[in-house]
């Protein structure tokens, strides 16, 4: 079984069709609610310290938009060329070799889409507190990831329609935040436009940092790519879908920013992690708690909603390529794959009573950027290796954009290793590990494999 190559699959197994019907309207609505969780609404505090200029500040944010935009095209790329459900585990499988593939689908399908969701669903049970102090965090959080579940068991259609209202609820509370901050909120000295030292903040220690932080508050941008199988003419959908959703977060996140500082005074914002209910209560006053964390909660619904859709994929996909785990690709009449998510559900309840999610996501972060920065180094190595490969979407800004995204993802990765070695390593461990699992799982070809001509 080759790596890639002319004439012979790097992958077996049953490709998914070119889609059944999720819009671009849902896929980017999946996209937007996978990005925006709580990192928007807490991150400032810690950044204003060090960097107490709105226009850095801004900036700030607006490069790690561009970051993600340059994700968004190589990942467009691939998703062209081959639209298959599953993101990393197809991507990586089809440009080196599918081992490269099953480790990141093995991290993705077991904790790395579950600990994010549990981590969302007891931030919406925490917030849920500010509205109703008497509610219990857990029950809540282990309640609405039932919930969220229960729609997904429902079949496609039924999952679309929730995630499309949710996310354009989200939206709008966010807006209606924005405008109310901009209309009534107390304007502060603060200015958004170039100032005198403002260069010594963008080229300082703390703005590179900051960046990481800020592109944490990115994820999710490459959202889609893991239902590309059940996208309506996915080499299409795709490349609009990430890039309006990308364009739509970047905008909310500068606009979200510049109203937290333009009606809150930067001395009660520093060192601050919940930014948002500070900025509340100076814009709204006494309500100001309560108004941001139901506008959080509803936004947090969404984010579930689109983990919990995206992530059962790729055990799904996993599973049509592997005998032992045959039993998480097969769908209910409704179109959904009820193995893989209730998996999904078990594992992040799991976390949720074991409070062992945080931990989770210590570990598994670097290994999560190491898949995503050698997905992109695959869009440059196709292009070498197999340049005859049919490209409907060709990424934009190439080789520019792939090099931009590669080098502040190996920065991100060079912190990460720097100030969290052990857990940086350990995650590293627990997916290569991943090896004698796939050594046990993995089949001989089929006997007619597919051309990646064919996709």
């Amino acid at each position: 079984m080759t790596a890639s190559g002319a004439g012979t699959a790097p992958w077996t197994g049953r490709l998914t069709g070119s889609g059944s019907g999720v819009s671009v309207p849902v896929a980017t609505a999946i996209v937007v609610a996978d990005m925006i969780g709580v990192g928007v609404f807490t991150s400032l505090g810690f950044q204003v310290k060090d960097i107490p200029s709105g226009f850095s500040i801004l900036l700030l944010w607006t490069v790690g938009g561009i970051v993600a935009l340059c994700g968004v095209f190589s990942y467009s790329e691939l998703g062209a060329m081959f639209p298959r459900s599953s993101g990393e585990y197809n991507f990586l499988g089809r440009a080196y070799h599918p081992a490269f593939g099953f480790l990141a689908g093995w991290v993705s399908a077991t904790v790395g889409f579950a600990a994010p969701v549990a981590l969302a669903a007891m931030a919406f049970g925490e917030y849920a507190k500010s509205v109703a102090p008497d509610l219990p965090p857990i029950p809540l959080a282990i309640g609405v990831v039932w919930l969220v579940s229960l729609v997904q068991l429902t079949g496609v259609r039924h999952s679309a329609t929730f995630q499309l209202i949710s996310t354009i609820l989200k939206v709008v509370l966010i807006v209606a935040f924005l405008v109310a901050g901009f209309v009534i909120g107390m304007p502060q000295q603060i200015a958004f436009t170039p100032q005198p030292g403002d260069l010594v903040h963008i080229v300082s220690a703390p703005f590179a940092i900051g960046l990481v932080f800020v592109m944490y508050s990115f994820s999710g941008w490459n959202a889609a790519t893991y239902i590309i199988g059940e996208m309506k003419t996915p080499q299409r959908s795709l490349p609009r879908a990430l890039l309006l959703g990308t364009l739509i977060v970047l905008v909310l996140y500068v606009a979200l920013n510049a109203v937290f500082l333009y009606s809150t005074p930067v001395s009660a914002l520093a060192g601050q992690l919940d930014v948002a209910s500070v900025a509340g209560s100076a814009i709204f006053g006494d309500l100001g708690g309560r108004i941001v964390g139901a506008m959080i909660c509803v936004g947090l619904i969404s984010s579930i909603s689109a983990m919990m859709w995206i992530g059962p994929r790729v055990m799904m996909t996993m599973g049509e390529d592997i005998p032992a785990l045959r039993v998480f690709s097969k769908r209910s009449t409704s179109g959904a794959p009820a193995y893989a998510i209730l998996l999904q559900l078990a594992i992040a309840n799991l976390l949720l009573f074991t409070r062992s999610f945080e931990a989770v996501l210590d570990f598994i972060q670097f290994a999560l950027l190491f898949c995503s920065f050698f997905t992109v180094a695959g869009v440059i190595k196709l292009r070498i290796t197999d340049p005859d490969i049919p490209r409907p979407y060709r990424a934009w800004g190439y080789p520019f954009t792939p090099l931009v995204f590669l080098l502040v993802t190996a920065f991100m990765m060079y912190y990460l290793l720097t100030e969290r070695p052990l857990q940086s390593l350990s995650g590293m461990l627990v997916m290569l590990s991943g090896l004698l699992i796939y050594a046990v799982f993995r089949r001989r070809p089929v006997a007619v494999a597919a051309s990646p001509h064919r996709e």
